[in-house]
């Protein structure tokens, strides 16, 4: 099979759902330009950064592999991120957030590989090879947070989403992909700012992925970590942003004490964040992960846990008292007088495993039609199925090959003939099969026999439910689309491929260690006439010429000082290249 991408034992075991995501990084596609911003911004970062962000940054910076003059190769830093037990992958921008978890549980940085306009260096909503590889793998070098971050994708893989938050998705990757798009008209963006703000403003029960993106957010994207008032950086978010980095240094950025009340203040992710979250140590994160994680439906199960499968409409899975796992579409559930779950439903494809695997003949080929149960204790015993031995279940007359009929405590009926049964490892019933079946609820029959068998999951309350299937090798996840929203590739224009053409005699140059000032002057003649409005290039060109004091370095300094008059919306980012070469 041809992946198209340079593969590893780590990348080697990801399920094919999530191989999916994967794509080449492309790095011939980066332009001079590119490069030239990466280098700006790195240098930058590393200067600033050395003094406000964690210990653990800039040493992770050279474990990682991560040069400050050129964008990484992604397979170039798998052979160093071996070393501490990570791995690498190129995507598309956003994926959705629950794949994005499941990649961090087997310890894969995913990387979206396109890289900003130098129009949005100090910052862009799209995910890109800056925020990712600059921010997120320096600092999995601290192996208490690489554990954290593990961890976080373990639990956030089995965080239930709503539909709302789909939507949501969608609607935020369409706005960064038209964000980064060069040319792309204002209303389309305003187009898409607004829809976002449409779907922030509705007023839902926030969905436990949401929560956890939350939390997410205020730790591995825009953590701080020390105290409040000493604070270090170490989210994502803060380390790759020139822009946030410095601002959420400030006094007006609030600065709170860490805790699970984190999950419940939202984000915008087009502004600077009003307030951060203040970690004493990364040990903590996992505290409060934790403390999140036993209020998650996988944890607590029960009727709330299926009615967020419900109201999901996505593949799901709920596990039974007796270890029974039932993965599909759930749409339906009866409730008693108590909100205990006695009946529940699921359409289409679904699929029985216990502890993780498929139980042999029991997958979606025989469960295409969805599957459905009743749960609970029977009427008038006080002993429930799953706890009925050998002799009790032939007291209640659960004979293989007998006809049987019983009621459920909820009034719930079964009436047909008892073919076998499946048993736990604790050898308790788990399934029961039966044929010629009705299921009866007051006037509503539930399942009658031209449905076919009707196999009886046994438990007597959900303990568990989560998103995905429990085994992922059930269901066909291979969709080959990562959203509705396909990325914009720009056509570079014959006037852009120039002015690439000039960045890259310059990187030449530079490399070189040449002094031909004749040479840069001629690059600079062409700038200051075609290219009038390009200031990182003449920076650069500033850079190899300023301690020369020659009237050629004037004339440049003269032009940048101009283009700051011109331009006061860069002059900060001109400022701070120029107060970079005094270092």
């Amino acid at each position: 099979m041809t992946t198209g991408f340079e593969s590893n034992e780590l990348i080697d075991r990801l399920p094919s759902h999530l191989k999916q995501y994967i794509k080449p990084q492309n790095y011939e596609q980066y332009t001079p330009i590119n490069q030239a911003v990466w280098r700006f911004v790195m240098r930058k970062n590393v200067d600033y950064l050395s003094k406000v962000a964690h210990e653990s940054y800039l040493e992770g910076l050279k474990k990682t592999g991560i040069s400050i003059n050129e964008i990484p190769s992604m397979y170039g830093m798998n052979r160093i991120l071996k070393e501490i037990g990570w791995a690498a992958v190129a995507v598309d921008g956003f994926i959705p957030p629950n794949a994005f978890m499941e990649f961090q549980a087997y310890k894969i940085l995913v990387i979206a590989s396109d890289i900003r306009q130098l129009e949005n260096i100090e910052y862009t909503p799209a995910p890109d090879i800056i925020h990712e590889g600059a921010g997120h793998a320096p600092i999995i070098a601290s192996p208490d947070y690489a554990e954290y971050l593990r961890r976080f994708g373990e639990i956030g893989a089995k965080a239930i989403s709503s539909a709302h938050d789909i939507e949501m998705y969608e609607a935020v990757r369409e706005l960064s992909i038209l964000k980064e798009a060069e040319g792309t008209p204002q209303e389309k963006i305003d187009a898409a700012e607004a829809k976002v703000l449409q779907l922030q403003n509705k007023e839902v029960e926030p969905s436990e992925i949401s929560l956890i993106r939350n939390l997410h957010w205020w730790t591995v994207e825009y953590g701080m970590v020390g105290t409040v008032e000493n604070p270090k950086i170490y989210g994502a978010g803060l380390l790759s942003s020139i822009g946030e980095s410095e601002w959420c240094m400030k006094e007006e950025v609030k600065k709170l004490p860490y805790s699970i009340d984190a999950a419940y203040q939202d984000f915008d992710i087009t502004k600077p964040q009003p307030q951060l979250y203040v970690t004493p140590d990364f040990a903590y994160l996992q505290e409060v992960l934790e403390e999140f994680a036993n209020t998650m439906a996988v944890r607590k199960g029960g009727w709330r846990g299926l009615k967020k499968l419900i109201g999901s409409k996505q593949i799901g899975t709920i596990e039974l008292s007796t270890g029974l796992q039932i993965s599909g579409v759930f749409t339906k559930m009866i409730q008693n007088d108590d909100n205990e779950v006695v009946y529940f439903e699921t359409e289409g494809e679904t699929a029985l495993a216990y502890r993780e695997k498929e139980m042999i003949g029991h997958g979606v080929s025989r469960h295409n039609n969805g599957f459905r149960s009743p749960l609970g204790k029977l009427k008038g015993i006080n002993l429930s199925i799953e706890n009925m031995g050998p002799r009790d279940l032939q007291a209640y007359n659960f004979y293989d090959g007998k006809p049987i009929s019983f009621e459920f405590e909820s009034g719930i009926t079964v009436e047909g003939m008892n073919v076998t049964g499946m048993r736990n490892l604790n050898g308790k019933l788990m399934l029961i099969q039966f044929t010629n079946c009705w299921v009866k609820y007051k006037n509503e029959v539930l399942f009658s026999p031209e449905m076919g068998d009707f196999d009886m999951a046994v438990g007597e309350e959900i303990v568990s439910a989560f998103t995905g299937p429990a085994d992922y090798h059930s269901f066909d996840l291979v969709t080959h689309k990562a959203s509705e929203t396909e990325t914009i590739r720009v056509q570079i224009s014959e006037e852009e491929k120039v002015l690439n053409e000039l960045y890259s005699q310059v990187r030449t140059y530079r490399e070189s260690e040449s002094e031909n000032e004749a040479f840069l002057s001629g690059i600079f003649e062409i700038l200051r006439n075609k290219y009038r409005e390009d200031w990182l290039l003449s920076l650069e060109i500033y850079e190899l010429i300023s301690r020369k004091n020659s009237e050629f370095s004037e004339k440049v300094l003269q032009h940048l000082n101009d283009l700051q008059t011109r331009k006061p919306k860069i002059a900060h980012l001109i400022q701070t290249g120029l107060s970079l070469l005094k270092k």
